[in-house]
């Protein structure tokens, strides 16, 4: 970097000092051996200085000795010998009656067009702002400890309400009412797996691969009593998604799968649920197919139920639309999201 030039006038020179005096930046100007020439104000009243002492002293003199510090001093002499300026130099000095005080020091040579060097220095303190660094980060620290204890309770209460669910399951007479239990224990275990992934991810973006792999092996392992008849499988691209979109795409999934694996096969039928995932630049689409026996041609046994209600409700969340595809060869719904482009429904995302 090549060394500015100060005109040697006395009129540009005098209004150069001047303007180093009034500067709202604490800044001194030095010559060769390091005596100060001028300093501004600010400089002055940051550090505790007289101003009627600083000019003419050398600066390792200043104040009760705290400017004769060694890694100072060769900072300075190292950029008056040299053409290379100093930017932003963190260090730490000793200051009386305000204890060690973090510095920010840069330094840029100038020279004359006599050849007479001068040395301008920016020195800030940055001590309180370093301090509340500090403290931010003890706080997010905190707040990261007690999030993951909230985190461990919220996952203990989960499975005893699971365990409860499945007791009582056990225990009552009614048919219907036990398949009841067994539906709220199976949507207990999904939400619970939900919340220990997501827990996992809490600082980026989450793997949605490896976030519906996760969930279906948990939904599959408390509703699927034979995984060599019935298959539960995921197929997903390499992409990513946040936290909040993948709490809603978790939900929507444990719903289109239970309602599969309830209505899809009966009497003990085998078959396969796919759940795919793909997402471009124009948006991402969601789907869960199974090649069961399709949805009831009966108009009074095809009303909606809760789960229909859930998931047109969070791909509303979502600003995604749902659509629905039944017949003989199974049923497939399909949550597509668009950014720009809606033929991106019609490509359907190959993954």
């Amino acid at each position: 970097m090549a060394a500015h030039t100060l005109q040697h006038q006395e009129g540009p020179l005098s209004l150069g000092l001047a303007v180093i005096k009034a500067s709202q930046a604490p800044v001194i100007l030095l010559d060769a051996d390091l005596t100060v020439i001028a300093a501004s104000t600010s400089f002055c009243e940051a550090f505790g200085l007289d101003r009627s002492a600083v000019a003419g002293a050398l600066m390792s003199s200043l104040g009760d000795g705290e400017w004769r510090s060694p890694q100072l001093q060769v900072l300075l002499a190292a950029t008056v010998r040299s053409d290379v300026a100093v930017n932003a130099y963190e260090m730490t000095l000793d200051i009386p009656d305000r204890g060690p005080r973090c510095l920010v020091v840069s330094a840029r040579r100038l020279v004359t067009d006599e050849d007479v060097i001068r040395l301008l220095v920016a020195v800030t303190d940055v001590t309180d702002v370093r301090a509340a660094d500090r403290l931010k980060d003890n706080l997010v620290r905190e707040k990261a400890i007690l999030l993951q204890e909230v985190q461990h309770r919220v996952a203990n209460s989960l499975q005893i309400i699971a365990s409860v669910l499945m007791q009582n399951a056990r225990k009552v007479q009614s048919e219907e009412t036990r398949l009841h239990l067994h539906d709220a224990h199976s949507r207990v275990m999904s939400i619970a797996t939900l919340q220990q992934q997501l827990a996992v991810s809490q600082l980026g973006d989450v793997d949605i691969r490896r976030y519906l792999t996760q969930l279906c092996s948990s939904i599959g392992a408390s509703m699927i009593h034979d995984p060599e008849r019935l298959t539960l499988e995921v197929v997903s691209d390499g992409s990513a998604t946040s936290g909040d979109v993948s709490v809603s795409l978790g939900l929507i999934v444990t719903e289109l799968v239970i309602n599969a694996l309830k209505h899809a096969y009966p009497g003990g039928r085998g078959g396969r649920i796919v759940v795919t995932y793909g997402s471009n630049p124009q948006g991402w689409i969601l789907s869960v197919r199974d090649d069961g026996v399709g949805m009831p041609t009966n108009p009074a046994d095809a009303t909606p139920g809760l789960g229909t209600s859930i998931v047109e409700a969070l791909a509303q969340q979502l600003h995604a639309s749902v659509k629905v595809e039944s017949g003989k060869g199974g049923t497939s719904v399909s949550i597509a999201h668009v950014r720009a482009d809606p033929a991106f429904i019609v490509e359907r995302l190959a993954v």
